[in-house]
């Protein structure tokens, strides 16, 4: 793991955290202490990957950024890393895509609504967290999601409230095609 670090015009690639240091002291207008030392030393030990910003004063920083880019052109242009690869990974098989990706076949959707039901003592209507399970066959999971709101809408009172199909409180999969 390298270290790209970055104080206005001056920036370094370096391999390890005395190479870190040493040109933070060589930049003159950076005090280097034990403090900032030691949190150097632990930011690149820990797992963390995003940047790291140190106060040098006022509103001037430095930043450290870990990196696996091996010299200086490869970082800028961004090449062989792998946390590029990584996210290019995960915008491809995000939540919403998955949601509306089109699949016939049969589904099973799992939601989390506040229904409204009477209760007998008072007579007077609250709100109750309710899970409700269903399979259907449908295209897609928004789909899947559509047809189970329209089947509870008919069933529940319509004071209930009911979850979006982005939201964490509905789950679907897919089971296979039908027949």
């Amino acid at each position: 793991m390298n270290l790209y670090l970055r104080y206005f015009d001056n920036e370094t690639l370096v391999n390890n955290v005395e190479e870190a240091i040493a040109f933070l002291r060589s930049l003159g207008e950076i005090t280097v202490t034990r403090n900032m030392e030691n949190d150097i030393r632990e930011y690149v030990a820990s797992n963390i990957m995003f940047p790291k910003r140190y106060k040098v004063r006022g509103h001037i920083y430095f930043i450290i950024i870990k990196t696996t880019a091996a010299t200086m052109r490869d970082f800028k242009e961004k090449r062989n890393t792998k946390q590029a690869q990584e996210n290019n990974l995960a915008t491809n098989d995000s939540p919403l895509a998955r949601l509306n990706s089109q699949k016939e076949g049969w589904y099973e959707g799992e939601i989390d609504f506040k229904r409204v039901v009477l209760t007998p003592a008072t007579g007077k209507h609250e709100y109750r967290d309710t899970h409700f399970v269903a399979r259907c066959k449908a295209v897609s999971g928004a789909d899947c999601y559509n047809r189970i709101v329209d089947y509870l809408r008919t069933r529940v009172d319509n004071r209930s409230q009911f979850p979006s199909a982005k939201g964490k409180k509905f789950h679907f999969r897919y089971l296979g095609m039908w027949k």
